[in-house]
């Protein structure tokens, strides 16, 4: 097999046609072909094309190998392998099924561990109907919302699977197979930017469930953690919903960003920092902006952007940004407010959002271990109380001026989520208000009329990564022996992809450690 780089195709060009050229073969001589890489080149205006990477089967391949972009190619595979020989008294219990849960808990059944995954919240096809409950009613339920609840923070979102985290040991390729296999599109495997979409995501999770289900795993719903139970600083179980006891030797923590109860009770046992993270707003515009200034046309779908900026000391950049999506309300505490974005896999609604977040640390909000989390909740409680619980909307120039906006302007919101006008400098504190504005002011010149008078900004965006970090070893073991904090609600990830790579990695850790049943 060989690979071929950097295919450059015109918009309208074939790709087989291509890969033939550049060889000077017949048709027949090429057996098949596989896209490895596939991306946009939007530089310049006058000339956007793909840059493809493909893997071809071809006949007398060795003659072909005549520069560097067509190279021999070996598939890599990522590869378990189980040394431990202790016995595990009990099933591994996995706190959380986000996708640090849901890998960790899908490769211990693959290999024969048989995890027992408690979650908080309702199985993914409830957790639906209670957050679109939630969106239209303004009902909260505290243990299934936005952000608890089967598939985690990340099912309602826009499913983006980038991340900056080196793949060294085939993690990410095991991963994206997964999700192939569980029913994602296969573009996932080999767009430059992949995304699945909130709508197709759900069905991703239950498939993984079911293959969970029948590889010897269990799933427990509306089931919380409540305390630890350890002895001689080994956990030996673990006490949920307050009363029920369930024997334990080793168990994964992964419990999301906004597990904020469950971070207080494990600071009576487990060494926890708190850490920077990041704050701020949503901002909305028409998708037709961003794919002009991007493409120069709406031919290539919607286009995205990534943004960044440092003014004193502090780093304000885009995140999360979801090409033809909602707003959502994805609050997880009575009277508080947070806000998220959210794509389905088409990106088909008429605007672009983001989060445009500034970092915050500790000579912010303190170092206590649940000081910022103590920093998110003032935030988040004074947008509800400003807003009686409604998303809190402003004109960029009315944020810019200090006043509550009275009417909108070419840009209409796309909402998931009852909004209001409001002043959301009464919301963020000045030194974020103030990097916002001279952030977004320079994002205008970068993308033509991302600093409009009338893009709407919506807060407050508090849910960014994770305010703490439990500690672990090079064994991935807290101070406690048998707790593995896993994932982006233990400090360890930061997105999808991430956090299912690290519930990778603990599974690996337990293999080392344990037998399987």
């Amino acid at each position: 097999m060989l690979k071929i780089r950097e295919i450059k195709l015109g918009i309208n060009d074939d790709l087989k046609e291509k890969i033939i050229k550049i060889l000077n073969i017949k048709e027949t001589d090429l057996k098949s072909f596989k896209i490895t890489k596939k991306s946009i080149d939007a530089r310049r205006k006058d000339n956007i094309h793909f840059v493809y990477e493909v893997v071809i089967n071809v006949l007398n391949e060795n003659k072909y190998i005549n520069n560097k972009n067509i190279i021999k190619w070996k598939e890599e595979k990522y590869e378990f392998n189980i040394t431990g020989n202790k016995n595990l008294m009990s099933k591994p219990v996995i706190v959380g099924s986000g996708p640090a849960g849901l890998f960790c808990a899908y490769l211990l059944a693959e290999n024969g561990y048989n995890p027992l995954i408690i979650e908080r919240g309702e199985p993914i096809e409830n957790r639906v109907k209670t957050v679109e409950t939630f969106w239209k009613t303004g009902k909260l339920k505290e243990n299934s919302n936005v952000q608890f609840g089967e598939g985690g923070a990340g099912t309602f979102s826009d499913g983006k699977l980038n991340t900056l985290v080196k793949n060294k040991e085939h993690r990410m390729n095991k991963v994206f197979e997964t999700f192939v296999a569980c029913g994602a599109p296969d573009e996932i495997l080999y767009l430059n930017n992949p995304h699945i979409g909130t709508d197709l995501l759900r069905n991703v999770i239950i498939n993984m469930r079911k293959k969970i289900i029948n590889m010897g795993g269990e799933f427990r719903y509306n089931t919380t953690l409540t305390d630890l139970i350890i002895k001689n600083n080994k956990i030996e179980g673990i006490i949920v919903n307050e009363k029920e006891t369930i024997p334990c030797d080793a168990l994964v923590l992964a419990i999301g960003h906004s597990a904020r109860d469950t971070f207080k009770m494990l600071t009576n046992y487990l060494e926890i920092q708190s850490k920077p993270f990041a704050i701020g707003i949503r901002i909305s515009h028409k998708q037709e902006t961003i794919n002009q200034n991007q493409y120069g046309t709406n031919a290539l779908g919607p286009a995205s952007y990534k943004l960044t900026y440092n003014t004193n000391n502090r780093g304000v950049y885009s995140f999360c940004m979801c090409p033809g999506g909602f707003v959502v309300n994805a609050s997880s505490e009575k009277e508080k407010l947070a806000i998220n974005g959210m794509s389905n896999h088409n990106r088909d609604e008429e605007n672009a959002n983001s989060a445009i977040i500034v970092t915050v640390n500790q000579n912010d909000f303190g170092n206590n271990p649940l000081d910022g989390i103590n920093f998110q909740r003032e935030i988040e409680k004074k947008a509800f109380k400003i807003t009686n619980g409604k998303i809190p909307i402003q004109l960029f120039k009315d944020f810019k001026d200090k006043k509550i906006s009275q009417n909108l302007g070419s840009i209409k919101p796309v909402f998931k989520g009852d909004y209001t006008f409001a002043d959301i400098n009464q919301i963020l504190p000045d030194y974020i208000c103030d990097s916002l504005i001279e952030g977004i002011d320079y994002f205008g010149t970068k993308i033509k009329g991302f600093n409009a008078k009338d893009a709407i900004i919506a807060a407050p965006e508090t849910r960014t990564s994770s305010p703490i970090r439990i500690t672990r070893d090079e064994n991935y073991l807290s101070n406690v022996k048998g707790i593995y904090p896993c994932g982006e609600g233990a400090g360890y990830a930061g997105g999808i992809t991430s956090a299912a790579m690290d519930g990778l990695k603990i599974a690996e850790a337990i293999s080392k450690e344990y037998k399987p049943f």
